[in-house]
C-alpha cells in the first residue's frame, strides 16, 4: 500500500500549511502501531511531531492484533472506534481441529463482552496503522525510507543525525520500533540484554483463500511436538493469513535472512498433516512472509534522559500474550498525557508514565509467559501445565485487560477531544 505515488526513496509527508504547532519538538521512530499512536497524543497535547520509519512505505499485511477491555477505551477516546471496527477481520470465533479437520473447541467473538480468546476488535496490524496513519498524516510529518543514525543528548535536547544525512535537534525522543529497536540498542545496549525467548518461533504469511474460510479460525496443535497451524480470514474473502507455532529452544536465525526463515520453517513444520502441506505450497509466492521468535522485552527503565521506548521496544508481551497492540495504545495515551501534565519535563514524565505502565505489563507478559508454557512439549522435566481455569487465573486476566487506570488528565491541553470524551480539555475549539 503506497503511501504516495511520487514518493521518493526519502519521503516527507509534511503537515499542512497553518495546522502546525508549537510546543515541544518530539521525534518518535517507528510507524507501525505504537508510533502513529504516540503521535495522535502527543500532536493533541500540544507537540510538534515528527514520525521516522526506515520503511519506504507503510508495511500491509501482518498479523491480527486485538483490542481488549481498556484499549477499546483509549480507541473510542481517539475518536477512532468507527474506523477500526470497518477495518477488523470480522472473525466470528475460532474452532480448534484434530488432524481430519474434526472440531474439538470453539470460541467465539463475543465470549467475555469481546474480549475473550478472539475479540470482537481484531484487526491486521497493517491495516490498524493504515487508520492510524490516516488519522496522523494531516497534522504530524512523517519521513519514511530513513533512520536514525547517531544521537547526542544534552540538558536542553537532542541532535539527532539521519542515515539520509540530515541533522536535526529535537526536545524529545521515543523509539517505538519494535521489538528489534535500533534506537534502544543506541541508548540503552545490545538486544541480548533485554530480549527474553520464551522457546517458541512463530510465522505468519498469507495464502489464497483455497479452503473454503468463512469468518471462522481454524487451529491444529500437535500437543505431542509443540507446534500448531492456523488459518484465519481477513477481509479479502480471496485470501486468508496462514500462521505457525512450533518450539525451539534456541534461536539462531537471523530476522532478516527470509530465505533462510523459509528453510527452517519447512524442516520445522514436516509431516504436522492436517493443511499444513496445502499452506506450506504457498510459501514462496507469499508477499508478506514473516518470522521470528516468540520473545519479550524486560527492562529496568523505559527511559534515559530524553529518549523513551513504548510499545515492544520497551515491554513486548510476546504474541503470546494477545496483548502487545493493548499494550502500546494505551501506553501512547498515557505517555503523551504524562509528558504534558509535567510540562514536559522528561524526568517527571517518563518516570510517571512507568510508574503507571509497569504493573499492566508485568500482568501481560505473565500472561504470555504462562501461555507460552502452555505449549511446551511434555517430558519428565517439563513443568506442569498452567491451569486457565483456576480462580487466579481469571483474575490476572482481569488485571491484564482492565487493571490500569486511564488518568482523564483535566487541565492538559487537548486540541481534538471528540464530542463527548471524557477527557477534560483546557484548550479552545
Amino acid at each position: 500500500m503506497s503511501v504516495d505515488d511520487s514518493k521518493q526513496e526519502h519521503t516527507i509527508r509534511s503537515v499542512r500549511e497553518g495546522t502546525r504547532v508549537s510546543g515541544p519538538r518530539v521525534l518518535v521512530a517507528g510507524a507501525s502501531i505504537a508510533g502513529p499512536a504516540l503521535a495522535h497524543w502527543l500532536r493533541r497535547r500540544g507537540a510538534e511531531v515528527t514520525v521516522v520509519e526506515r520503511a519506504p512505505e507503510l508495511r500491509p499485511g501482518g498479523q491480527a492484533v486485538d483490542a481488549r477491555g481498556v484499549a477499546k477505551e483509549v480507541i473510542e477516546r481517539m475518536g477512532l472506534d468507527a474506523a477500526v471496527r470497518a477495518a477488523c477481520t470480522d472473525t466470528a470465533g475460532a474452532h480448534t481441529v484434530d488432524a481430519d479437520g474434526q472440531v474439538l473447541e470453539t470460541f467465539r467473538a463475543d465470549d467475555d463482552g469481546g474480549d475473550g480468546f478472539i475479540a470482537d476488535i481484531e484487526i491486521l496490524r497493517g491495516d490498524l496503522s493504515q487508520v492510524l496513519y490516516d488519522d496522523t498524516r494531516d497534522g504530524v510529518e512523517y519521513v519514511f525510507g530513513d533512520r536514525i543514525a547517531g544521537l547526542a543528548q544534552d540538558a536542553d535536547g537532542v541532535d539527532v543525525v539521519f542515515a539520509g544525512g540530515n541533522r536535526r535537534r529535537f526536545d524529545l525522543v521515543v523509539g517505538a520500533d519494535g521489538l528489534h529497536s535500533a534506537l534502544r540498542a543506541m541508548v540503552f545496549g545490545p538486544h541480548e540484554r533485554f530480549l527474553r525467548h520464551l522457546g517458541h518461533v512463530l510465522a505468519f504469511y498469507s495464502v489464497p483463500n483455497e479452503f473454503g474460510l468463512d469468518r471462522w479460525l481454524l487451529e491444529h496443535q500437535d500437543q505431542e511436538s509443540g507446534r500448531s497451524a492456523l488459518l484465519r480470514p481477513i477481509q479479502d474473502a480471496t485470501r486468508a493469513m496462514a500462521m505457525f507455532y512450533f518450539a525451539s529452544a534456541d534461536f539462531d536465525v537471523d530476522y532478516r535472512d527470509v530465505a533462510a526463515q523459509k528453510v527452517l520453517l519447512r524442516e520445522r513444520m514436516a509431516g504436522l498433516g492436517w493443511l499444513t502441506p496445502d499452506i506450506l505450497a504457498h510459501l514462496d509466492d507469499t508477499p508478506d512472509f514473516y518470522l521470528d521468535q516468540v520473545a519479550q522485552v524486560v527492562m529496568d527503565r523505559w527511559s534515559s534522559g530524553r529518549v523513551g521506548l513504548l510499545g515492544d521496544a520497551a515491554f513486548s508481551s510476546s504474541p503470546m500474550s494477545g496483548q502487545g497492540t493493548g499494550l502500546a495504545l494505551v501506553g501512547a495515551y498515557l505517555l503523551a498525557g504524562e509528558l504534558a501534565a509535567a510540562g514536559w519535563d522528561p524526568d517527571a514524565g517518563f518516570a510517571r508514565y512507568e510508574a503507571r505502565m509497569r504493573s499492566f505489563v508485568e500482568a501481560n507478559q505473565e500472561i504470555g509467559r504462562l501461555n507460552a508454557r502452555s505449549r511446551e512439549v511434555p517430558g519428565p522435566d517439563a513443568e506442569p501445565r498452567p491451569d486457565f481455569a483456576s480462580e487466579w487465573f481469571t483474575e490476572l486476566v482481569g488485571r491484564a485487560i482492565n487493571g490500569i487506570e486511564l488518568p482523564d488528565y483535566a487541565g492538559v491541553p487537548d486540541s481534538a477531544a471528540p464530542a463527548g470524551s471524557p477527557i477534560t480539555s483546557s484548550a479552545k475549539p
